[in-house]
């Protein structure tokens, strides 16, 4: 059996939570399993995930070279909740298998699993939460600078998020960044240090969350 502990990082768009995984992998070699990267990994060509979809939503939903035109399917379902809950019966179980497969793989005591919309109801199998967290006028100066975005579309995606509160509400554990790099790196390497020692004193099997 696998005992890896499992951390499901999230945090508000702009809060810097692939900095964060970043900073646990390049400097404690902590693998970093992405659920945005396995959703997209099930959806390759040649992945039962695609060919169901278009079984399901017609081969409109391909772009030229037969890859996944993710605004087009998005455009398909986004009025229709009927059809929302048909695309998250062909994906939700193909993503859970890939990143259970991803964990299982892991030999190091501890990963993190980086889930944007935990908050929101994105599940996972996992053990602790870590919230990066940052001031709501950070996020916002963040995203218009890396998005190009007006303060307007940054404020349309911030209200479509959960909330700063209810995103702590959920923290095991928080990361607050939104001040030097030194700051971040400190306590980066103390919840590492921690991590390792809760991994090597924890019971198996995980906690599994919905």
């Amino acid at each position: 059996m696998n005992t890896t502990m499992v951390v499901a990082v999230t945090g508000g768009i702009g809060s810097g939570k692939s900095t964060v995984c970043d900073l646990f992998a390049q400097r404690h070699g902590v693998p970093v399993i992405d659920a945005d990267q396995v959703a997209r990994e099930v959806v390759e060509p040649g992945e039962p995930g695609l060919a169901e979809i278009v079984e399901a939503f017609g081969a409109e939903v391909l772009d030229a070279t037969g890859r996944l035109d993710r605004r087009r399917l998005k455009a398909i379902v986004f009025a229709d909740a009927a059809l929302r809950r048909q695309l998250e019966h062909i994906l939700h179980p193909r993503i859970r298998a890939r990143i259970e497969a991803h964990i299982a793989a892991v030999t190091t005591p501890y990963c993190l699993l980086g889930i944007p919309l935990l908050a929101e109801g994105g599940g996972g199998q996992y053990d602790r939460v870590l919230v990066v967290d940052c001031s709501e006028d950070t996020q916002r100066a963040r995203v218009r600078l890396r998005d190009d975005l007006t303060d307007d579309e940054v404020m349309a995606i911030m209200r479509s998020q959960a909330s700063r509160d209810a995103r702590l509400g959920i923290a095991d554990d928080v990361i607050v960044n939104d001040g030097s790099r030194d700051d971040l790196l400190e306590r980066v390497d103390a919840l590492h240090a921690a991590y390792i020692e809760l991994a090597q004193s924890r019971t198996p099997p995980r906690t599994s969350h919905p």
